[in-house]
C-alpha cells in the first residue's frame, strides 16, 4: 500500500479559532530549477499543478508566538484570490479546502523539533462550504 507523508486534516483541527490572510499570494520558487534572472515556479509532485503560498495568522490566543503565523501552500492552476476583508477587520478571514499537514524534523538552535508543512487545494471565505471539497475557489 502506497503511503503519503501528507495527512488530511480538518480546518477546525488546525485553526480552531480561525485564520486570517496576512500576505499576498505568491508563486513558490523552485530553487533547484531556477537560475539568476530566470525564476521557475515549483510544481506539486502529486497533482502537477503550480504551487502558491500565503501567510496566515492563527487566531488562537494560546498559540505559541513562533507558531502564530504559518505558511499554507496551495496547488492550483491559477493564482488563488484571497477572500475580501470582513467588516472593518485589518485582516481577511480564510478557510482552506483540502487541507493537509506534513510533519518533519527541523533543527532549531542545535535542537531538533517537529515542525509542520501545510498544503491546501483552495481557499475561501469562512462559512458554508461552496462547491466540492478540494476545488480551488480562485474566482473573486
Amino acid at each position: 500500500m502506497a503511503r503519503s507523508n501528507r495527512f488530511v486534516v480538518a480546518m477546525g483541527d488546525v485553526f480552531p479559532r480561525g485564520a486570517f490572510v496576512v500576505s499576498e499570494v505568491e508563486a513558490v520558487r523552485d530553487f533547484d530549477k531556477s537560475s539568476p534572472g530566470r525564476p521557475v515556479q515549483q510544481v506539486d509532485r502529486e497533482s502537477g499543478l503550480p504551487v502558491w503560498s500565503v501567510s496566515v495568522l492563527d487566531a488562537d490566543p494560546e498559540a505559541r508566538r513562533s507558531e502564530k503565523t504559518v505558511v499554507v501552500k496551495i496547488a492550483a492552476a491559477h493564482q488563488p484570490v484571497p477572500p475580501e476583508a470582513a467588516g472593518g477587520l485589518p485582516f481577511r478571514p480564510v478557510e482552506f479546502d483540502g487541507l493537509t499537514v506534513t510533519p518533519y524534523v527541523q533543527e532549531s538552535g542545535g535542537r531538533p523539533r517537529v515542525a509542520y508543512s501545510f498544503r491546501a487545494a483552495g481557499m475561501r471565505s469562512p462559512g458554508p462550504q461552496r462547491g466540492q471539497a478540494g476545488k480551488n475557489q480562485d474566482a473573486a
